[in-house]
């Protein structure tokens, strides 16, 4: 029975496997996504203005190219006053950068000092390359 259910649980992860990420296209540059803080979600929207394909990250022509992302965080009671709740937002920024190259890995990390949401673009030697601009929050 022990092997039975160990070898049952072995066939869900191996199939569970193929569901993640797909393999970058080396003829295009991959952008990733990522934040070090705790309940937070950030996503990729748009592509110089049009709708990204994949919303866990990007992955473009060489060039240059503006990448809109969403970046959903709280802001913590200390930032607002003493008897606050934490207060939501919902916002966008966009980060432009004009060297893309094929092949390359890069990385979007973003976060939020107070009320402030940051983006900033990395390249695979972990130099920062881009900043982002704010494009609108609102309260969630």
């Amino acid at each position: 029975m022990r092997k039975l259910m160990l070898t049952g649980g072995l066939l869900t992860l191996a199939g569970c496997a193929g569901f993640g990420l797909p393999h970058q296209d080396p003829t295009q540059a991959w952008i990733e996504l990522e934040t070090h803080q705790e309940d937070t979600a950030l996503q990729a929207l748009k592509v110089d203005n049009q709708a990204a394909t994949d919303k866990r990250y990007f992955e473009v022509q060489p060039g240059s190219h503006e990448l809109t992302v969403r970046y959903q965080f709280a802001v913590q009671p200390t930032n607002i006053g003493p008897d606050a709740e934490p207060l939501w937002r919902d916002c966008q920024m966009n980060v432009k950068f004009n060297g893309f190259n094929a092949g390359e890995r890069y990385q979007l990390q973003a976060g939020n000092i107070g009320f402030r949401p940051w983006a900033k673009l990395y390249d695979q030697q972990r130099k920062m390359i881009g900043q982002g601009t704010p494009a609108g929050c609102q309260r969630t």
